[in-house]
């Protein structure tokens, strides 16, 4: 039966923590040397805990989980936090199994709130994979310069997830987030303290890359090599560059029977499983109208399609609807190294039926390339882990680039559309909720502008670069041409002050009507770039493969601050 009442692991250690405590102190023979040995452990461990947690954001939390280490002072750093992380995992499973008893016992849910639990149980299931990639790479003998980066994107992602099924259960009429949001909360300040324990492990091996700071923005691209990063291999560089008649297809869907298949459904059902080389679904021009998922299992896959506007893939879900905003995607990717060329994503649920999104990705070390997403609020959802846009159009009306991945988009054309009467345009939502994520937007050249049905009644509506939907939400747009259609303030509120002082929004060397910064907003996390040094933390040429960090900057396919 699910526990309406969540006894959290953090009390329950406090709890056996406090009883080693009283019996240390409370002995019926204080002086024994036994008890007295014992004692001075207990001490010794909670001052070293101490000293491990002094920079994370839940201290209190971090000191009951690491008092009770045995042998605490004979960790290391990966120690400590692989000890975390099993007690973390071990929360994990059973908020999943909570999730899954609510949806089978509590009466007369709705469709929505039933969806509602499968995501969130979905999202734990990816929160423990990710928890165990981690500990696994925690445990590998290679050098902390080659995984950091590694371990701090699977550790962003991991706390993604469980904000990701809190703000499904928000709609709840039967209130569901009261029965799972204090263990959750719970699971996502164990991530964020290790990520902040993490930091001490780059720290501690950074001797030789002093100029890199613990703020640094987005650390997860890598080297460039020919236009594109090094985690995309020279043979999907090819891929994504090899006319269609170069490139080796596996597998061709087509409308009119002349492939393999006839839908995109079939032909993914087929593509093996687990795969380390890239396998190719050639999808014919055509209008197929399919809900897709690229599930975790299904690595390395490439959608290939003839071409914007020709080869298009299409939904209507919504959150009006019933659909949650995470399940309302026409196309969801999860499988690492998801590849997309050639393909227009639309939702056509249309800007009353408020969130619909279009493509939702989870892939790690994903990317698509002359591609377009078409929807209105919500259309692409760049959901966690490292993700590339290059060369795509993406049209929507509200927050319709959001999430809460490590994202660059670059030589994009972003169009806002005509929304509703009394909306408002927001171009991105960002969605970073601490500030050891390594994740954030980045818009790089392009250009942002009116869609063709807005642009006859672009005076009549606000439109704004971004809003801050999380605490620590991060967006860049450097080189772009923005259009007449901003707002000169630039960027709006969420609530009121909410996360002013803590987000970073930065513009460098934008052109077009709508890009003088003279009346932006003056939040205190706002800045107008102004000069190259700190310009050149969002650059990728600067860094070199084998650094301690990798490139802190996301921008790909610019080793500087101009295009080439």
């Amino acid at each position: 039966m699910y526990n309406l009442k969540w006894k959290t692991p953090f009390l329950l250690t406090l709890l056996a923590l406090s009883a080693i405590i009283s019996l240390t102190f409370f002995s019926k023979n204080p002086k024994t040397s036994s008890n007295t040995v014992h004692h001075i452990h207990v001490h010794k461990n909670i001052q070293l805990a101490q000293s491990h947690c002094q920079d994370t954001l839940y201290p209190q939390l971090c000191v009951s989980t690491l008092s009770v280490i045995p042998d605490l002072a004979q960790k290391s750093i990966s120690q400590i936090i692989s000890s975390t992380i099993n007690v973390t995992v071990a929360e994990v499973k059973a908020s999943a199994k909570n999730c899954t008893e609510i949806r089978e016992d509590l009466p007369e849910l709705e469709p929505y709130e039933k969806r509602a639990l499968e995501d969130c149980v979905q999202l734990l299931d990816n929160t423990i994979i990710e928890l165990k990639t981690t500990l696994s790479d925690l445990s590998k003998k290679k050098s902390r310069t080659q995984n950091y980066n590694d371990l701090q994107t699977l550790l962003s992602a991991a706390m993604t997830n469980q904000a990701t099924c809190l703000d499904g259960l928000a709609r709840s009429k039967k209130n569901l987030r009261r029965y799972v949001q204090q263990s959750l909360h719970t699971i996502a300040r164990h991530v964020s303290n290790c990520l902040a324990m993490l930091n001490k492990m780059k720290t501690s091996s950074s001797s030789s890359s002093s100029s890199t700071k613990s703020q640094d923005i987005f650390p997860e691209y890598g080297a460039v090599k020919n236009g594109f990063p090094k985690w995309i291999k020279r043979r999907d560089r090819a891929l994504l560059q090899a006319p269609l008649n170069e490139t080796k297809i596996d597998l061709v869907v087509a409308k009119d029977g002349s492939g393999n298949f006839s839908t995109i459904n079939e032909a993914l059902s087929v593509a093996p499983n687990s795969s380390n080389t890239r396998f190719v679904i050639y999808i014919k021009e055509g209008a197929y109208y399919e809900y897709i998922e690229v599930v975790r299992k299904k690595s390395m896959i490439m959608f290939l399609g003839d071409g914007l506007g020709k080869t298009l893939i299409k939904g209507n879900r919504s959150v009006v609807d019933g659909w949650t905003t995470f399940r309302s995607a026409t196309v969801a990717v999860v499988g690492t190294g998801f590849l997309a060329k050639g393909i227009t994503f639309e939702n056509y649920a249309g800007p009353s039926k408020h969130q619909a999104v279009a493509v939702r990705s989870g892939s790690d070390l994903s990317a698509f390339y002359q591609c377009s997403f078409v929807a209105y609020q919500d259309t692409l959802y760049v959901h966690s882990l490292r993700q590339f846009y290059r060369d795509c159009d993406v049209y929507g009306t509200v927050d319709f680039i959001f999430g809460n991945a490590a994202v660059v988009l670059q030589n994009c054309n972003l169009y806002a559309r005509k929304p509703n009467e009394k909306q408002k345009n927001i171009f991105t939502a960002q969605g970073r909720e601490d500030p050891n994520q390594n994740t954030g937007i980045s818009i790089l050249g392009g250009k942002i502008a009116s869609a063709a049905d807005l642009i006859p009644v672009e005076s009549s509506f606000k439109n704004y670069l971004g809003r801050p939907w999380k605490e620590y939400s991060r967006t860049v747009i450097m080189l772009a041409h923005i259009g007449s259609l901003i707002d000169p303030a630039g960027f709006l509120e969420w609530n009121g002050t909410f996360a002013l002082s803590t987000l970073y929004y930065g513009e460098y060397m934008n052109r077009g009507p709508g890009s003088n910064t003279s009346a932006r907003v003056n939040w205190p996390g706002y800045r107008v770039i102004n000069n190259s040094t700190e310009a050149s933390q969002f650059t990728v040429g600067k860094f070199i493969e084998g650094k301690e960090w990798l490139p802190d900057t996301g921008f790909p396919f610019y080793l500087n601050l101009t295009a080439s």
